[in-house]
């Protein structure tokens, strides 16, 4: 298929000015003027490093997930492996660093699954997701001094019904794992 992304209609950057600029929240206000001629004088892009997570199953067929409190959204749900990409790191290095930290897991075969843009009005990143079979426990958890995170296994049957019951609330982990299920009932 042709790539059909392309910057046709690119908005022409006249001033960016800087509103906070700490590790999780850069935010800036551009001044842009749009292919017809109008100034849009307030567009406010909020800059983040790109993203990955991972879909990581066992060798007897069993999905890595992990549960974890959002602050956000007030609730505790369940997600799948994710974290940011390192200044440095290749999204796959990433991927590989973030599934060992927070569950313990490693090995496996390894795949890019799909990339994604969280919000492509308003957010300048990528979440690249990736599939990895085979995975097994060889360690144990090694979290960052905030992160407070249940590693669970769960069935395939388990999770496509956590998907089906809008148990699986956070787009970026919920998009690749209907892909997931999608490619594995009809393409395969």
């Amino acid at each position: 298929m042709k790539n059909t992304i392309n910057q046709d209609r690119k908005w022409e950057i006249l001033s960016s000015e800087y509103l906070i600029k700490r590790p999780w929240l850069t935010a800036r206000r551009d001044v842009a003027k749009l292919p017809d001629g109008r100034i849009n004088n307030e567009y406010y892009v909020l800059e983040y490093p790109d993203w990955v997570n991972i879909i990581a199953i066992t060798n007897d067929g069993q999905m890595v997930m992990e549960r974890q409190y959002r602050h956000g959204l007030g609730n505790t749900c369940y997600e799948l492996p994710c974290g940011v990409i390192e200044e440095g790191e290749t999204p796959l290095e990433a991927a590989k660093r973030e599934l060992l930290e927070e569950t313990g897991y490693a090995g496996g075969t390894w795949q890019e699954w799909m990339v994604l843009s969280p919000n492509p009005a308003t957010s300048n990143n990528l979440a690249h997701s990736y599939l990895v079979t085979g995975v097994e426990k060889v360690s144990k958890q090694h979290l960052d001094a905030t992160e407070d995170i249940q590693v669970y296994l769960l069935s395939q049957e388990y999770v496509k019904e956590l998907l089906l019951d809008n148990q699986i609330l956070q787009a970026l982990m919920a998009a690749p794992l209907w892909k997931y299920f999608f490619e594995k009932a009809y393409l395969k």
